[in-house]
């Protein structure tokens, strides 16, 4: 397939399977990076009303970054991973202390939380400018229509494509059709080369991970004792394991024997 021969499919494809999301609606970058950083490692289907709650609730960094973090990790209930939270609520105070949204890949990898894909995403949604990123819906089409012969495939040949046949007209509609139609691919079951990136999620259950978003639901409803913590947790290896891990991530404090959110 030729580098046109496959812009007209992934435009073609791009409007048949455009899916309608808060954040395509109103493209402000505090609003992308909202999404994105919720968008890690969780179904869009999931995230759309967490946005929207958080949204309502913080409209704006200004908001978010006035807020204990305590608020912010209540509303982030149900997402998982709560460190992404913390990260956000601390990239929102970044940007108010900066004055302004950072508008080039420098300025967005400072901030907590934001990596390199990460940034390029908001400088193609946010700014709509030809940013190149990788993530698995754009590994998907790509090994997909480029790859199928190979075994595993590197990102390295991945960018390589990439900067080869983005739009640089439209990066923001380029970038909104490769995701649609990475998932499209995936749900017709088709498996193409591996990436040598990939790594697959762990499963939360049994995890050390589920009981420290168990004991930040618990938290989300008022402080409690490490004694009773313990008493819930009886036998448990992975306790302590959690609980020590949300204070080294600095999202609970424990003081004497109280535990509770980080305020």
């Amino acid at each position: 397939m030729t580098n046109d021969e496959f812009q007209r499919l992934l435009r073609q494809m791009g409007e048949e399977l455009y899916r309608d999301m808060p954040w395509r609606q109103d493209t402000r970058p505090y609003y992308v990076l909202v999404s994105e950083l919720m968008l890690q490692q969780t179904q869009v289907d999931r995230v759309v009303p967490k946005f929207e709650a958080f949204i309502k609730r913080f409209p704006n960094e200004r908001a978010l970054a006035a807020a204990p973090l305590a608020d912010v990790l209540v509303q982030w209930q149900g997402l998982g991973y709560n460190r992404r939270a913390k990260f956000l609520h601390e990239a929102a105070k970044k940007i108010v202390e900066l004055g302004e949204f950072p508008q080039d890949e420098v300025g967005l990898v400072a901030l907590p939380g934001v990596g390199k894909n990460t940034a390029g995403a908001i400088l193609a949604y946010a700014y709509n400018q030809p940013a190149i990123f990788i993530e698995t819906n754009v590994r998907a089409v790509y090994i997909h229509h480029f790859f199928a012969d190979s075994d595993t495939v590197d990102d390295k040949d991945i960018r390589k494509l990439l900067e080869d046949t983005i739009d640089h007209k439209h990066p923001r509609e380029f970038y909104w059709s490769l995701m649609d139609y990475g998932v499209y691919l995936k749900k017709q079951g088709i498996k193409p080369a591996r990436s040598k990136h990939y790594v697959k999620q762990s499963p939360l259950k049994g995890s050390v991970r589920e009981v420290r978003g168990q004991i930040i639901a618990i938290l989300t409803e008022g402080e409690t004792t490490v004694a009773m913590l313990v008493a819930r947790y009886d036998g448990d290896t992975r306790f302590e394991l959690a609980l020590s891990g949300l204070v080294a991530d600095g999202l609970v404090i424990i003081d004497d024997d109280m535990v509770y959110l980080t305020k």
